[in-house]
């Protein structure tokens, strides 16, 4: 499969521009975690994970996860990836549980992408750039602050993968540092 079919459908069902900005977003870090956890060989597939975790939730928020597969056949997907996007929804919205490293990375991250992301709009740069751990872990702390963004999700992820919680923050925002300008560039061309 090819990453620019994996782009047509995510925009083909997701017109909002912060759904794009989400799937590329998780695209570059779940790529960023496979290179850093040893898994450089399968970053192309965990990228693809992250790019269309959420391809159902604009149109069928009802149905995420349980939509996934039938879009995903659209563009041929394997079992694998679907597996996959589907696992990141486990307890939520579906009952696939994460197995694999990556699907446990997808699962932790998601939520936590989306928190980062809510903090640096806030912050005078609009980036999480020079966002530091301590900001981030206040932002956590906040359940009023991006209500929307299940800390009890991102908690549970941080065990899946038998981390500490602040290892988990502190890694996917050095994940998102690194891959701030890649989200902007690919935001700016569509």
């Amino acid at each position: 499969m090819q990453r620019q079919d994996a782009v047509k459908l995510v925009q083909k069902y997701n017109t909002e521009p912060f759904h794009m900005q989400h799937a590329f977003t998780v695209e570059a870090v779940m790529r960023w975690f496979a290179n850093e956890l040893g898994y450089g060989d399968e970053a192309d597939f965990w990228a693809l994970a992250g790019l269309l975790h959420d391809v159902d939730f604009e149109m069928w928020p009802d149905e995420h996860c349980k939509k996934a597969p039938e879009l995903l056949a659209e563009i041929g997907a394997d079992e694998a990836l679907v597996h996959a996007v589907c696992s990141h929804g486990w307890g939520d919205c579906c009952d696939v549980e994460p197995t694999h490293q990556m699907e446990k990375v997808l699962f932790a991250t998601d939520e936590l992408t989306g928190l980062v992301g809510a903090a640096a709009r806030m912050r005078p740069s609009k980036s999480c750039k020079d966002m530091e751990l301590s900001s981030l872990k206040k932002k956590f702390k906040d359940k009023r602050f991006a209500a929307g963004c299940s800390r009890d999700i991102i908690r549970q992820g941080a065990e899946l993968l038998g981390w500490e919680l602040d290892e988990l923050l502190d890694k996917t925002l050095a994940a998102m540092r690194a891959t701030e300008d890649e989200v902007e560039a690919q935001m700016a061309a569509l």
